[in-house]
C-alpha cells in the first residue's frame, strides 16, 4: 500500500473502554464510527470492554494480529484517576510509540480545556503494521482527535506525509 494522490479506504476497528457505558449509550464510539465512515473508511468492527488491562489487551491484540485491520481507535480510560488504565494496557503492545500524537493532542486540547489537558494520557503507536490510537472518552476529545489530527494522517492524499504509507498488511480498497 502506498500513499499517493488516491484516497485509500482503511479498515478501522473502534474500541470503547468504560465501566459505565453500554452499546446503547456509547456516544464516543458512535462519534468515531460516524466520523471515520464520513471520511470514506470502513468500520471493520466495534467492541466495548470494561476498564480492565487484560480485556483491552485481548481485544486490541486480536485486531493487531488480523491482517485486514489497519487502524484501531480506542476511546476511554486515558485519564489520570481511578481505574483509567488504557495507556498501561496498550503501550506494551506497541512496536513503536508515536510520541507526537499525544503531544499534538494535548497542544490542541489546551485551547479547549486549558491546563486540564495535562491529565490526558492519550497515545498512539504502531504494532504489527497496525496503527493504534488511544483517545479520551469524551465526545469533544474524540472529535478533536479525529478532526484535527487523525482524519488527515489517515488520508493517503495528505501532504507532505501521512501514516497510510506505513500500512503494509492486508488490502485496503481505493
Amino acid at each position: 500500500m502506498s500513499a499517493g494522490n488516491t484516497f485509500t479506504a482503511l479498515n478501522i476497528a473502534v474500541l470503547t473502554v468504560s465501566d459505565t457505558r453500554t452499546a446503547d449509550n456509547d456516544t464516543s464510539g458512535d462519534l468515531l464510527q460516524n466520523k471515520l465512515q464520513e471520511a470514506g473508511h470502513h468500520c471493520s468492527e466495534r467492541a466495548l470492554v470494561k476498564d480492565d488491562v487484560y480485556a483491552m489487551r485481548r481485544e486490541v491484540s486480536r485486531w493487531i494480529a488480523d491482517d485486514t485491520t489497519h487502524v484501531v481507535l480506542i476511546t476511554g480510560g486515558t485519564g489520570f484517576s481511578g481505574r483509567d488504565s488504557t495507556p498501561e494496557a496498550i503501550l506494551p503492545l506497541l512496536d513503536k510509540e508515536i510520541i507526537g500524537f499525544g503531544e499534538l493532542f494535548r497542544q490542541v486540547s489546551y485551547e479547549q480545556v486549558g491546563s486540564s489537558t495535562i491529565q490526558s494520557r492519550c497515545l498512539g503507536g504502531l504494532a504489527n503494521n497496525t496503527l493504534v490510537f488511544c483517545l479520551p472518552g469524551s465526545n469533544n476529545a474524540c472529535a478533536t482527535g479525529w478532526d484535527v489530527i487523525l482524519k488527515e494522517q489517515l488520508d493517503a492524499t495528505h501532504k507532505p506525509c501521512n501514516f497510510v504509507a506505513l500500512l503494509t498488511k492486508g488490502n485496503a480498497s481505493a
